[in-house]
């Protein structure tokens, strides 16, 4: 089996790298300078040569303020580029994975958390985008498809909430981080994890695939902190003080149930699982 992974040089596609090399698997990883995936013919050309039996498609334009006024941008990588490789892998016959946001949801839900079921509604044009993206996919080629919604996602790199609490903890006295934005830290290892035990079993169609249980950024940050050893206060604030460009769900918490189920497995709590990444 041929793996082909879009987004080598992000946290995911670099674990999905790790991962794929421990177990000895065939894969080609690219970057966006070597594959756009919102150019056709770049993602057709790709596809003739290497011919890709499984494609994970870590690619993503996940800067959610910008997005707002780069909206083009986000669009291109977001959906564009995954109704693209959607195409691409139907047309080769190849297996599709990519993944997805619980920032389709704007937060308003308060008997639970969101299911497959509920109905997407994003407030920001990163959650629009992601929605295209998820729609797109399923017009295309659902049948050999697979769409996983994450959310939090962290790992080893810059260009996650640990990392920039980190540099925030380095340089100020004291940090204000919100607590009344909800929802489930994940670890890149979780979801590599998931994702090759569902490509294994073959799973296809949309599924939330996240740590188990649910977090504020100031819980999720008394713990880094906590494991760290960083004493450092943290006044709890609400997140409007910090005004930012993209509205953010109050309450996106996703539950993975129906793909623990499915998979036959138990997807450990976010707590547990941030404890593990710092050992």
């Amino acid at each position: 089996m041929k793996y082909l992974i879009l987004g080598k040089n992000g946290q995911l596609g670099q674990a999905f790298q790790k991962a794929l090399k421990k177990e000895n698997k065939d894969f080609l990883a690219l970057s966006h300078q070597e594959c756009d995936i919102s150019d056709l013919n770049k993602v057709l050309e790709i596809f003739n040569s290497y011919k890709p039996d499984i494609v994970l498609n870590c690619a993503a334009y996940n800067l959610v303020d910008k997005a707002e006024e780069e909206y083009w941008n986000s669009y291109k990588t977001n959906a564009l580029g995954v109704r693209n490789l959607a195409y691409a892998s139907s047309l080769y016959n190849a297996y599709f994975v990519t993944y997805s946001t619980d920032y389709v949801f704007d937060g308003e839900k308060e008997n639970g958390l969101y299911t497959e079921e509920d109905i997407p509604n994003p407030i920001n044009e990163y959650g629009k985008g992601k929605l295209t993206g998820e729609k797109w996919v399923m017009e295309e080629n659902l049948k050999k498809s697979l769409i996983l919604r994450t959310s939090w996602v962290y790992g080893e790199g810059k260009q996650n909430f640990i990392y920039k609490l980190m540099q925030w903890a380095e340089n100020s006295k004291y940090l204000k981080i919100a607590y009344d934005e909800v929802s489930v830290p994940t670890s890149t290892r979780t979801i590599v994890d998931v994702s090759l035990k569902a490509v294994e079993q073959g799973l296809t169609g949309l599924y939330h695939l996240t740590n188990s249980g649910y977090a504020s950024r100031y819980e999720w940050a008394k713990k880094i902190l906590e494991l760290k050893g960083i004493k450092k206060f943290i006044y709890p604030v609400s997140k409007d003080i910090f005004n930012l460009p993209a509205k953010r769900p109050k309450f996106s918490a996703m539950d993975n149930g129906i793909i623990s189920k499915k998979l036959n497995l138990e997807i450990p709590f976010w707590d547990k699982e941030v404890e593990l990444f710092f050992k």
